[in-house]
């Protein structure tokens, strides 16, 4: 069992930046990758991106180049930085963490809100 649990989220300006972190904790060596989703009101949960043991990321093209994921040396904790933020970018964002076959953990979700 790995347990996620997020923090960070809350209100930005258009333009602005904030960053989320996901802590780890359980049965972190099963975990091969860990990454962030997302899941606007009205709307289906929305892949971001994910990170590898070894580093390598991935993202979706509605966060490319806007968004970076990276993990702590230890790899127990997860950020996701997010700048350029747009309206659009409101949804709750969910960490996960995944072994090399399926998802096997999933965090409680933050809130995060882009307005002015």
């Amino acid at each position: 069992q790995v347990q996620l649990v997020e923090f960070g989220g809350g209100l930005a300006q258009p333009g602005g930046s904030l960053r989320l972190s996901c802590a780890a904790s359980g049965t972190i060596g099963s975990i091969y990758c860990m990454g962030w989703s997302r899941q606007a009101p009205g709307k289906e949960r929305e892949w971001l991106g994910t990170i590898t043991n070894g580093g390598k990321t991935n993202y979706g093209d509605s966060v490319q180049g806007r968004f970076f994921i990276s993990r702590s040396n230890d790899k127990n904790t997860l950020y996701l930085e997010m700048n350029s933020l747009r309206p659009e970018d409101t949804a709750i964002y969910y960490c996960f963490a995944a072994d090399y076959s399926t998802i096997i953990g999933w965090g409680q979700g933050t809130q995060v809100t882009v307005s002015s």
